[in-house]
């Protein structure tokens, strides 16, 4: 394991063009080129991770996603590019841990593309809509990866015109 400040010099110098700057949480803000770091949690393997892979973000310079299958796969290559980076620099590096992480990314898509009709998954067709190919149904999801996924159902209705409409219940 690394000593906290020289892993952080070691991740400045690999990426000079990026801030490293000190937060409560580790997270990657491709807007500001920052990588977000708590700098209590640095003096762990898990921590030390952590910061890897938000500098693993930064390296593959992600920015926006438009699908949640999309952001899946940045946090599967922000972590492999962590991984390559821990082994070069003789940081242990906890598999099962990985794993864990990104299973919160994964309970967190199944969750919301769970089609609440027919529990049947179904494919994202905006970043905030799903619809279901079995049963037809249509559901909005938060654009938010930090929300609990809510699903909200939408029926389309025939107006007095006889336009349809869609609701959401």
């Amino acid at each position: 394991m690394q000593k906290p400040a020289k892993l952080l010099q070691l991740c400045a110098a690999e990426l000079p063009s990026v801030v490293f700057a000190e937060s409560t949480s580790f997270y990657w803000s491709p807007r500001t080129r920052t990588v977000y770091y708590d700098p209590a949690q640095l003096n762990t393997m898990h921590g030390q991770m952590a910061l890897l892979h938000e500098a693993g973000h930064a390296i593959l310079d992600h920015k926006h996603y438009s699908l949640d299958i999309e952001l899946l796969g940045f946090e599967v290559s922000a972590w492999k590019a962590a991984i390559e980076q821990a082994i070069e620099w003789s940081i242990p590096v906890d598999a099962e841990h990985v794993e864990d992480c990104l299973d919160t990314y994964r309970d967190w898509l199944y969750a919301r593309s769970t089609c609440p009709t027919c529990k049947a998954n179904a494919p994202q067709i905006t970043r905030a809509e799903y619809k279901c190919i079995n049963c037809s149904t249509t559901w909005s999801v938060s654009p938010s990866r930090f929300c609990r996924p809510y699903r909200m159902q939408s029926r389309h209705q025939k107006t007095p015109s006889g336009q349809n409409q869609t609701v959401f219940r």
